[in-house]
């Protein structure tokens, strides 16, 4: 297999990190911290961090593909000032940045979920733009481009307390980015941008890990074990379940949905002197939340009734 992303050094593995992280240990200095929220194939991040070597950059993508295209670029820059999150946004701003970290933030034609009833998958909702107001320092500054003019009517209408004040206007290609060329591509050369400079702070707390708990049963039959799915706040889906009868281990594979983060992961049920053990199995790097906690307790309750 060919590495495609020549090196992997700002590539930060988040669930390694203590929350929040400190980026002046990351970064190794002091230095103004800008972030762009999906950054795409890289192109507009490492274009700031080449013009401006003396601030630190982080970007965050969901993709590999778009974090793989990225690391190349980043490389072949020779910078040392970029790192980058595989992230849902909101939970990287949630529990990675402490309030007041931020000097700028970057949004160019993030994905507008057009339709209605995926509203609430939109980014920049209210509750959102408090939460980046919080981790903003003092007259901090928002930037967001979008080809979508009702995506963008519906940022303004979220704006009201948020302790931002903002700017609007129409703006035209000069990003250059995967998503600008593409719209340029289709015949759209108008944008609808917004600038939010931060007025007022809002309180918003870093959301604090939680103390996962895992089990161990006395005994375990594998042709008796039947996790239950559950659909409420949070929902539990199990996906397959493997058992090596050799070497006394199990593993279940569960999708963990909560407000607005996704975990795919594996539980090990694994046979030891004291009984067997039921955790997250080793490899499997996912955030503490009480959808992780709520899967280890399904699976333990299927357990002890084997």
């Amino acid at each position: 297999m060919k590495k495609r992303y020549l090196s992997l050094r700002p590539f930060i593995l988040w669930q390694k990190k203590e929350h929040p992280i400190q980026w002046v240990e990351v970064f190794e200095r002091k230095a103004l911290l800008e972030v762009e929220i999906g950054f795409g194939n890289g192109e507009f991040v490492v274009r700031q961090a080449l013009a401006s070597p003396e601030k630190n950059f982080v970007g965050m993508e969901l993709k590999w593909g778009s974090i793989r295209r990225a690391l190349r670029q980043i490389e072949r820059a020779s910078l040392n000032n970029v790192r980058l999150l595989q992230i849902d946004s909101r939970v990287a701003l949630e529990r990675l940045f402490l309030p007041l970290s931020i000097d700028h933030v970057y949004a160019l034609f993030p994905m507008p979920w057009p339709k209605r009833h995926h509203e609430r998958h939109r980014l920049f909702s209210h509750n959102f733009l408090k939460l980046l107001n919080n981790r903003l320092m003092t007259k901090g500054e928002v930037q967001i481009v979008t080809d979508c003019e009702p995506y963008f009517a519906w940022v303004l209408e979220q704006l009201p307390g948020t302790g931002f004040t903002v700017d609007t206007k129409i703006s035209f290609p000069q990003f250059n980015t995967k998503y600008e060329r593409k719209w340029q591509e289709k015949g759209q050369n108008k944008f609808f941008e917004i600038s939010l400079l931060k007025q007022e702070h809002r309180e918003i707390p870093v959301k604090e890990e939680v103390a996962v708990k895992t089990y161990c049963v006395a005994h375990f039959d594998p042709e008796k074990f039947f996790p239950t799915n559950e659909r409420g706040e949070v929902v539990t889906q199990f996906q397959e379940f493997l058992f090596d009868p050799k070497r006394q281990r199990g593993m279940v594979r569960v999708i963990v949905v909560e407000d607005i983060l996704t975990q795919d992961f594996w539980i090990a049920i694994e046979s030891r002197e004291a009984g067997w053990h039921i955790k997250v199995a080793h490899g499997c790097e996912v955030a503490s939340t009480v959808g992780v906690q709520r899967a280890l307790d399904l699976v333990y309750e299927a357990a002890a009734i084997t």
